[in-house]
């Protein structure tokens, strides 16, 4: 008769990271399912954190018989397509798809630090290409995706699902603008990213005020009074290599309503003389999306490297 399996010890003190357990997939797209995030502790900024999954009730035991005949029976060949998987064999010659399966663990296994570094260096990176300095001032805890998005945005993200959201908010060196960058790492494919994607494209969903990402606004900070009416500039970057959406946007740490926002592909145009463009917060918004981003690929390339 099938017994309890023993239950994992946790990690020893003093590493850092909390035990994982595998669970179920969720049944649902993860846009609506969790807990909204003002939990924020200003001290907590060592690693994302994972939240506790409840397990299921145990199946009845004729259930759990047949569920032990049908792995028996395929035993062999999901052993032989787990192994190609752990060597990146699925892949082909390129690597591609171990990269983009890699990809979609890394908000549980990368410390907070490498994916929003303490200080970002955009040398370049503001208006007539000065160069720009950003200030971690807060990260959220990794969440789920609802009340994370307006309802639009939601909708049009829901078909690649939501495994986890992860958020850090920014400010410059004058502290007088902030900017909340965020990695939505979703629960698709590489077929369903390259569709979103052009979707993106073709409609030009990332310029459309009506689909703008929420800041991260922290109580004690200058980001206090980041939001949804402070939303001055901001990008979208549906990635296909990856199961992640990389977003920024940006405002003025005074809390000061913004009622013309500019998407940062045009704030960032020469000549552009838009309150959000002169100020440089389309600046902000892409220059630290990007390196995120890059930061990002970085890590998956390290991840998915083959061992010499």
């Amino acid at each position: 008769m099938p017994t309890e399996p023993p239950t994992p010890a946790g990690p020893a003190p003093g590493t850092g990271r909390p035990y994982v357990s595998f669970a179920e997939p969720e049944t649902d797209n993860g846009f609506d399912t969790f807990d909204s995030f003002d939990t924020y502790d200003p001290l907590d900024q060592a690693t994302t954190r994972l939240r506790t999954v409840p397990a299921r009730a145990r199946t009845r035991p004729r259930l759990v018989a047949a569920a032990a005949c049908l792995v028996l029976g395929l035993g062999l060949i999901g052993g032989a397509v787990t192994g190609s998987w752990l060597t990146g064999d699925s892949a082909g010659a390129d690597g591609a798809l171990s990269s983009f399966e890699a990809a979609g663990g890394l908000w549980h296994s990368v410390p907070v630090d490498q994916l929003f570094p303490p200080t970002v260096d955009g040398q370049g990176a503001g208006p007539g290409g000065a160069d720009r300095t950003w200030t971690r001032i807060a990260v959220a805890p990794d969440s789920g995706c609802a009340n994370a998005f307006d309802p639009l945005l939601r909708q049009v993200l829901a078909p690649v699902g939501c495994l986890r959201l992860l958020r850090a908010t920014y400010t410059d060196v004058t502290r007088s603008q902030v900017t909340t960058v965020g990695l939505l790492f979703t629960n698709a494919d590489a077929a369903a990213m390259t569709s979103l994607k052009a979707r993106f494209q073709q409609q030009g969903l990332d310029r459309r005020t009506d689909l703008m990402p929420r800041p991260y606004a922290v109580k004690g900070t200058v980001a206090a009074g980041f939001g949804d009416a402070q939303r001055a500039s901001w990008t979208v970057s549906v990635l296909t290599d990856a199961p992640v959406v990389v977003y920024a946007v940006s405002g003025f740490a005074d809390g000061r309503v913004v009622t013309a926002p500019q998407p940062a592909a045009d704030a960032v145009k020469p000549g552009v003389t838009t309150a959000p463009a002169q100020a440089g917060l389309g600046n902000d918004a892409q220059g630290l999306a990007d390196r995120v981003e890059r930061s990002l690929r970085r890590t998956v390339g390290s991840a998915s490297e083959k061992p010499s």
